[in-house]
């Protein structure tokens, strides 16, 4: 079957209406913007899903990933402060917010954060000491932060964070660093073992002072209250006396005698008590002891009274023996008759 003019042409016409449509139809995916450009002028940002355009007129002029992206910054070597060479590599994460400014603002916009990530690190880590690049890291991340997203807003590009991996400064330098730490360790041992030393001292002196003090209350209290005691032993004394005196000038001879018999026997009890004393030798007299036990009788009767314990009677006195002489009987005048009746 051979087709005619009329059909080529209309077949020609459904291939040419076919690739406009394919041509004017473009599918953006997710976390991507697209830039239109009419004749090398940008128009618009298309946005993901279905979008049409005019075909051989518009153009798709670049595609940029919107989503949040990690740039690797290689290993590079940066002069502290204090003139020490360390090598330092770090990570930064970027978004893009503005595909247009992003796509014409800036040519090869990698390469651009890169580099402007490494000249912030050096100018950041340049103007601190070594110490102080070591312990404030922190700090570090914080300035780069700062400088590096205010440096690319104008590439509608939002740094979100800037992370120092790794800091290694010379070999010989950590190993000076450790012998500076390990002396600085031993230096706080000796200090705080001489703090301890130092405190235990104090504190012994305090307990001893402490010690001493309660001591010498106890001894003072106990002073006081021996003190206390001998006035109350006194003043029974005084009183004792006084009562005994008393009764003297009242007549009353045996007070006397008690008062004597009482001390008399105290010193005996107190002598006989020893622990030392085994053999007591006394120079007195019998009478002089049987007269005070004579005094001690008499006062318990007259304390206990006559009717308790009564008196014996005096003993009556004896008659003298009479002497009786023999009789004197008249010799015998026959010795050999005994009995003269016979």
């Amino acid at each position: 079957m051979l087709l005619g003019g009329f059909d080529i042409v209309v077949i020609v016409l459904v291939i040419f209406v076919i690739l406009v449509l394919f041509a004017g139809i473009k599918t953006v995916p997710q976390g991507y913007r697209y830039t239109i450009e009419r004749f090398g002028r940008y128009t618009r940002t298309l946005e993901p899903g279905l979008n049409l355009i005019t075909p051989f007129i518009e153009r798709v002029g670049a595609r940029l990933n919107v989503m949040e992206q990690v740039l690797n910054v290689p290993t590079q070597e940066v002069i502290t402060k204090d003139n020490a060479s360390v090598s330092a590599d770090a990570v930064a994460f970027y978004q893009v917010l503005n595909a247009a400014q992003s796509a014409y603002q800036v040519s090869n916009l990698e390469n651009a954060i890169l580099n402007l990530t490494m000249t912030n690190i050096r100018s950041v880590m340049g103007s601190m000491d070594l110490d102080e690049l070591l312990s404030n890291r922190d700090a570090i991340n914080d300035r780069l932060l700062r400088v590096v997203d205010e440096a690319v807003q104008p590439w509608g590009i939002k740094v979100t964070r800037v992370e120092i991996k790794d800091i290694q400064p010379p070999r010989d330098l950590v190993d000076a660093m450790a012998r500076q730490m390990k002396a600085e360790r031993e230096k706080r041992a000796q200090v705080l073992e001489a703090e301890g030393a130092r405190n235990a001292q104090i504190l012994r002196a305090e307990g001893a002072k402490q010690s001493a003090i309660l001591q010498a209350e106890g001894q003072r209290e106990a002073a006081f209250r021996n003190a206390e005691a001998r006035e109350r032993l006194a003043e029974a004394e005084a009183k004792a006396t006084r009562m005994v005196s008393e009764a003297i000038a009242a007549g009353d001879v045996q007070a006397i005698n008690y008062f004597v018999a009482q001390k008399y026997t105290e010193a005996l009890a107190s002598v006989g008590s020893a622990p030392n004393s085994k053999i007591v030798l006394m120079p007195m007299e019998a009478s002089s002891i049987l007269s005070s036990l004579g005094g001690i009788g008499a006062i318990a009767r007259e304390v206990f009274g006559d009717a308790g314990n009564p008196s014996p009677p005096p003993p009556r006195p004896r008659p003298a023996p009479v002497r009786s002489t023999p009789p004197i009987n008249p010799p015998n005048p026959n010795p050999f008759n005994p009995d003269p009746e016979r």
